[in-house]
């Protein structure tokens, strides 16, 4: 699958900080880039499950040629209406992954995407539900707010986890950068798995990035011998 295509986007966290019409500019360089599939590793809202109904309308209108899939973060279990959101999103279809995949066949490989809900909120957690049985020539992708379970879901099928949840530490200073999530880094190699932290696009406290500027994640497929991984070392 040389040259397939993932555009990533996580923790919009829709609400004081972002709403209708803020990621307008997003979804339009997303769609610029005419990816093969498209995912958010979750997080669409701050406090209520209505804030993820703020910016459907501009999310409902990314395209990407297999389609666009999600997985929750843990702000998404908010009053543990997050079936609101999927059901809202799958209207406007956008499909929830939730301990499920979906299988993208195409005449040069086949691709697994997997989605695993959220480590810390979800009240369900199968990680071979969300396999289901991965063919010989299958690799998988698996989506994953929380990088914690990173050293959990790596093996020699899995050739990505796509995460989020740390904001890449939003303020990164002293101090500062220790008050959220732990961050482990960027680009993590974990065997054949590289782990890929998305920054994100929201903000949590306060409107303000330091060094951890908001992303989009492109990652296109290439084999070993004409593409090496980029690698960091975690930190915490």
């Amino acid at each position: 699958m040389e040259g397939f295509t993932i555009v990533h986007l996580s923790d919009l966290h829709a609400g004081p900080f972002l709403g209708r019409g803020d990621v307008r500019a997003v979804v339009d360089a997303v769609n610029s880039i005419c990816a093969d599939v498209c995912v958010i590793s979750g997080d669409f809202i701050t406090h209520h499950w209505s804030e993820a109904l703020s910016v459907l309308d501009e999310c409902a209108q990314l395209r990407a040629e297999a389609g666009v899939f999600a997985v929750f973060g843990n702000h998404d279990y908010k009053d543990r209406l997050e079936g609101r959101i999927a059901d809202a999103y799958a209207d406007r279809g956008i499909r929830f992954l939730r301990n499920d995949h979906v299988l993208i066949d195409r005449a040069d490989g086949a691709l697994s995407l997997l989605g695993i809900e959220d480590l810390e909120e979800a009240r369900d957690l199968d990680f071979a539900n969300a396999r289901g049985a991965l063919r010989p020539d299958e690799v998988e992708l698996i989506l994953c707010h929380n990088p914690g379970a990173a050293r959990v879901l790596a093996r020699g099928q899995c050739i990505g986890i796509l995460s989020g949840h740390t904001h890449g530490g939003q303020v990164d200073l002293p101090v500062l950068r220790s008050l959220g999530p732990a961050h482990p880094g960027l680009r993590i190699r974990i065997g054949p798995t590289t782990l890929i932290v998305s920054r994100g696009l929201g903000a949590l406290g306060f409107p303000l990035r330091v060094g951890a500027p908001a992303e989009v994640v492109v990652v296109r497929l290439a084999s070993t011998s004409q593409h090496a991984a980029v690698t960091e070392k975690p930190r915490g």
